[in-house]
C-alpha cells in the first residue's frame, strides 16, 4: 500500500519545501490540480528536477486529447497522468496508449461517475492502471466522504488497484486501510498541519502497516 501526498494549494517554492522534508516518508507526490493550473507544465518540470527518484503523479484531470496531453506530461517527467473517468473511452484508451509508450501509469479519477460499479470495469478492460475513487472538496464540505464509494468499487472488483482521495487523515485512516486500496492520497492532513512531517509519519505508519495488502500501483 503506497501513501500518496497531493501538493495542491502552496506556491511553488513553498510546495517544494514542504516535500523536502516528508519525501522519504511518501511514494507519490502528487502535483496537485490547482498548483499545475498556477504553475503549468512547468511544475512538473520543477519537480522531477529537484527530485530525480522519487514518483511524481500529475493531476492533470485529462477530458480531451488524452494522447497529446498525456505524452507531454510524460515528457516532463511524470510517472502518472490522471484521466477523467467520465471522459470518452477513445480518450482513455489514447491515455493509456500514451503511458505504454512512456512507460507510465494512467489513474482514471472517479470524480462524477454515477455508477462505480458498472464503470469501473469498462475502465479496467480500456487498460487503466489505476481507479481513484474522489470526494472533492466541494462535496466534502456536505459531509461526503470517500468510504463508502471505496467500499462499492472494491465489492466489485475485488482485485483492482483503487486509490481513495477525500480528506482522509490520520484521524481516518484506519477505515481506509481496511478496505484494502493500492494508494491513499492525503493533502490538506498533511500539508496543512502545524508540523506536517508529524502527520506524514502518523499517516505513513497505518498505510505501510502491512505491505501486502492491496495491489501494488
Amino acid at each position: 500500500m503506497k501513501l500518496q501526498l497531493a501538493l495542491d494549494t502552496l506556491p511553488l517554492g513553498a510546495a517544494i519545501a514542504l516535500c523536502r522534508d516528508v519525501v522519504d516518508l511518501v511514494d507519490i507526490v502528487e502535483i496537485g490540480t490547482p498548483l499545475m493550473m498556477r504553475e503549468g507544465i512547468h511544475a512538473v518540470r520543477a519537480f522531477r528536477d529537484a527530485f530525480p527518484e522519487a514518483k511524481i503523479l500529475a493531476d492533470t484531470k485529462i477530458m480531451d486529447g488524452g494522447h497529446l496531453e498525456s505524452t507531454l506530461m510524460f515528457a516532463a517527467g511524470a510517472d502518472y497522468v490522471t484521466v477523467l473517468g467520465v471522459a470518452d473511452p477513445a480518450t482513455l484508451a489514447a491515455c493509456v496508449d500514451a503511458a505504454r509508450a512512456a512507460g507510465g501509469r494512467v489513474v482514471a479519477d472517479l470524480l462524477c461517475v454515477d455508477d462505480l460499479a458498472a464503470r469501473g470495469p469498462e475502465l479496467v478492460a480500456l487498460g487503466v492502471d489505476v481507479l481513484a475513487v474522489h470526494t472533492g472538496t466541494d462535496q466534502q464540505a456536505s459531509g461526503r466522504t470517500p468510504l463508502g464509494d471505496l467500499r462499492t468499487l472494491r465489492a466489485a472488483l475485488p482485485d483492482a488497484d483503487l486509490a481513495v482521495a477525500g480528506g482522509i487523515s490520520a484521524a481516518t485512516i484506519a477505515a481506509y486501510v481496511a478496505e484494502r486500496p493500492a494508494i491513499v492520497i492525503c493533502g490538506s492532513a498533511i500539508c496543512d498541519a502545524p508540523d506536517p512531517r508529524e502527520q506524514a509519519i502518523l499517516i505513513g505508519r497505518a498505510v505501510h502497516a502491512d505491505p501486502d495488502r492491496g495491489a501494488p500501483a
